[in-house]
């Protein structure tokens, strides 16, 4: 998923509502350069939809979600800015 050398940026917004895991996302993901891989860690369901709606409209991808209980991750490819 990432180059070798380039490792994995986590956001954890658990415990978190919305719509603060989406702004947590968007805030990091301004701090990275295209290509970087994100992981978001929620524990908000509507995270499951929101933040890759958010992902959609500002052209980053998502190229994983996975829930398990309330454990919910995210991975995000950033595009360019």
């Amino acid at each position: 998923m990432s180059a070798p050398n380039q490792p994995i940026k986590i956001v954890d917004a658990r415990g978190l509502l919305c719509p603060l895991p989406v702004i947590r996302t968007q805030e990091r993901i301004k701090q990275l350069t295209p290509g970087t891989i994100l992981k978001v860690l929620t524990t908000d369901p509507g995270s499951l939809e929101d933040i890759p709606a958010w992902c959609r409209v500002h052209g980053h991808t998502v190229l994983e979600t996975s829930h398990e209980h309330h454990d919910i991750q995210l991975v995000i490819r950033v595009s360019r800015k």
